[in-house]
């Protein structure tokens, strides 16, 4: 194996999992949600139904992301694999990423442009979506099949603690909290004024150059694979995928574990989206409290993740994906039935358990532990799965339609979210769709063969 090439592909996911820590999880979406939950109250909403209106908003825009990248990823990865040509492709969303992520910056704490943050944020999402693809494809040519769980489980713990160190940078030299200090007590950096938030804004570019900076590691060690390479033949690339797509019909346990990771994954994501509009709008948490939370739950996830690997090599990705699902479940049961007074129905104390958190605020951090943990080793042993019903030629090709898995329902549980938070104009109800998503997707697995299947 080539130790250089190792490093430089785990570098990716050290450099693009702070848009989902930072961005997606747990400092933009708590950002927007109280910046958003202001504006609709200043409109007229109570804060219930404003947070509501937040939390529907957000959901809208991620569905639509989710759509994009369902319907083009998949080509995507025909097209790539037909030319023979993947790195290019990398570059390309790699740009998406930065603008995106940069442009965040824009969504000021006073008549902000709540649209125009949304689309932003897509279009960052797209970049590191579509860049995500084309690198998992040169998964296969790293090392040996016995070794890919290993190498895919340690590949998402280094990211993940690429995501505990990014956002440590960010509360301790950046995001303001409400004394307009950083959590280490100092002003922010580069004379960012507290007044308009321009320390937690900043949470943007500094994703943007976080991936600028440890991108070039990858883009130094990682060549293009050996291979024949060939012009883009679009009419080709889409022959191609419908012979992958009927194939399907003949190949019970790769569709059963499409559609079984379609739902999971679906679920997982808008866990990770919703957690930290959840935490801000129900729980009433700022930004630097979710930030705490997010260096909890990352740190857990960096660990579990290695460990989940560990967990793969031995007794393969199946009984970790299962592992991971039901734990997940519970989670989901769990936020349903609280709320910052009541567990299942059950008032709670008033007292602080540790510092200034009270039961709920304890239990949801847990909850972040447990989604950062099992979701970091559930992707990662997913994506040795799809390795198990690939091969390493149609690499981009097979990991295109697990994109189109992962992502032809994107919109759905966003949509149901914001539709159910919508009808019954509560937040926790809205979450419930979840836990149908993650039991479909265990049966599922019942058809899913834990070696792969030959190509057809």
């Amino acid at each position: 194996m080539n130790r250089k090439r190792i490093w430089g592909w785990w570098f990716f996911d050290w450099a693009s999992q702070p848009y989902h820590t930072l961005l997606v999880t747990f400092i933009f979406s708590i950002y927007f949600a109280e910046i958003a939950k202001r504006h609709f109250i200043t409109l007229g909403d109570s804060a219930t139904l404003a947070g509501a209106h937040a939390q529907t908003l957000w959901g809208y825009g991620l569905s639509i992301t989710g759509v994009v990248i369902a319907v083009l990823a998949p080509i995507l990865g025909a097209i790539a694999d037909t030319s023979g040509k993947r790195m290019p492709w990398i570059w390309l969303f790699s740009t998406f990423y930065v603008v995106g992520a940069a442009g965040l910056w824009y969504l000021m704490p006073e008549q902000p442009a709540l649209i125009r943050a949304v689309t932003l944020f897509g279009i960052g999402m797209i970049g590191v979506e579509f860049a995500t693809i084309f690198t998992n494809a040169l998964l296969p040519g790293l090392a040996p099949r016995d070794e890919i769980g290993r190498l895919s489980g340690s590949g998402f713990a280094f990211g993940y603690l690429g995501g505990v160190v990014s956002l440590a940078v960010m509360l301790a030299l950046f995001a303001e909290t409400p004394s307009g200090k950083t959590l280490a007590g100092l002003e922010p950096l580069f004379g960012l004024d507290p007044a308009q938030r321009e320390g937690t804004r900043f949470v943007g570019p500094f994703t943007a150059l976080w991936y600028i900076l440890f991108m070039i590691p990858f883009f130094l060690w990682v060549k293009e694979p050996p291979g024949p390479r060939h012009p883009i033949r679009i009419g080709y690339a889409l022959r191609d995928l419908w012979a992958l797509i009927r194939s399907l019909r003949h190949r019970r346990s790769l569709a059963s574990w499409l559609v079984s990771s379609m739902l999971s994954r679906d679920a997982l994501n808008a866990l990770y989206g919703f957690g930290g509009v959840y935490a801000g709008t129900v729980l009433g948490w700022p930004v630097v409290l979710a930030g705490v939370f997010g260096v909890v739950s990352a740190v857990s996830a960096s660990v579990i993740s290695w460990l989940g690997g560990r967990a793969d090599r031995r007794w393969g990705p199946k009984p970790v994906i299962i592992g991971c699902t039901l734990i997940l479940m519970g989670v989901c049961v769990t936020v349903v039935g609280m709320d910052r007074e009541t567990l299942f129905g059950m008032p709670v104390p008033d007292t602080p358990l540790i510092a200034n958190l009270r039961l709920p605020d304890v239990i949801f951090f847990a909850c972040g532990a447990l989604i950062g943990g099992a979701g970091g080793a559930l992707q990662a042993a997913s994506r040795t799965l799809m390795v198990r019903h690939t091969s390493e030629e149609r690499a981009t090709e097979g990991f295109g339609l697990y994109a189109l898995s992962g992502k032809a329902t994107a919109f759905l549980a966003p949509f149901l979210i914001a539709t159910v938070t919508g009808l019954t104009g509560n937040q926790r109800i809205g979450i419930s769709p979840l836990i149908l998503m993650f039991l479909l997707a265990l049966v599922l697995l019942i058809w899913v063969k834990p070696e792969g299947e030959a190509e057809q």
